[in-house]
């Protein structure tokens, strides 16, 4: 086995003594990169506490980049790799370090918060994040559709509000764009209440988005359910698969054992 297919064995077969330990040494170096980066948060933390932070930040994004060089390099399509979703994701987990290190990029507070997609790198190694991936796959077009229908009720929830409250409460009714807090809390069912209609157009109103918005939180609950399911069926299907596959040969064996001989 040459080092290319060892490295890809190591990288994407955690069947295998080193995949497992990788796979778990890559967990590991996330959860303690997760607990510097809230322990950064302290204030007033000593020099030596913050000298050990930077360190674990460097490892971290070290091992981060080889890991990602060693995914280019062992890939069948380096482009494709590059543009798809795990790509993406461990681009993402490193490049924020080094864009940091140039003075024009020091100052954009985005780059800190886009530390906290390595937590993304989570779902390459854990069994149950790969499945939501998968589920996510399976009802990625329903979601879109679904996010494009509710953004649209959003929006005609905001201007039918407008229109039978500005007048009665001009001070919090102010604009439609205003009154779209009160669409999103509404069609949330979680109602804040510091917004409420007081005239008897907008409590009817009021009512008919709240029965929309039952549905508008059911809806997604009832897609990653139908998904997950699926997702499961597959990768059950893929382990009778592999278990069928790797009997095979052993009864393929057994069969020409047990065959007498000609000689």
């Amino acid at each position: 086995m040459n080092l290319r297919a060892r490295v890809k064995r190591l990288l994407e077969d955690q069947s295998t003594f080193s995949g497992r330990v990788f796979e778990l040494f890559s967990e590991g170096l996330i959860i303690v990169w997760l607990v510097s980066y809230a322990v950064g948060t302290f204030p007033e933390l000593s020099s030596g506490m913050q000298r050990s932070l930077a360190l674990i930040e460097i490892v971290v994004v070290a091992t981060f980049t080889l890991e990602y060089a060693a995914r280019l390099y062992v890939a069948d399509d380096r482009l494709a790799y590059f543009r798809s979703g795990w790509g993406l994701i461990d681009l993402i987990a490193i490049a924020p370090f080094y864009l940091s290190l140039a003075s024009e990029f020091r100052s954009l507070r985005v780059l800190r918060l886009l530390r906290l997609f390595r937590i993304l790198k989570l779902a390459r190694y854990n069994g149950a994040l790969q499945r939501l991936h998968r589920a996510w796959s399976l009802a990625k077009d329903e979601f879109l559709m679904f996010m494009f229908i509710a953004v649209l009720l959003l929006f005609i929830s905001a201007t039918g509000i407008y229109h039978f409250e500005h007048e009665a409460q001009p001070d919090k009714f102010r604009s439609i764009v205003d009154c779209l807090w009160w669409a999103v809390a509404t069609l949330s069912t979680v109602g804040y209440g510091d917004l409420y209609p007081i005239t008897g157009g907008g409590r009817f109103f009021t009512f008919l988005i709240l029965m929309i918005g039952l549905g508008i939180v059911a809806v997604p609950a009832g897609l990653v359910t139908s998904a997950l399911t699926q997702a499961r069926a597959e990768e059950a299907e893929r382990r009778r698969n592999a278990a069928s596959a790797a009997l095979q040969p052993h009864e393929h064996a057994a069969t020409h054992a047990g065959r007498p001989s000609h000689d």
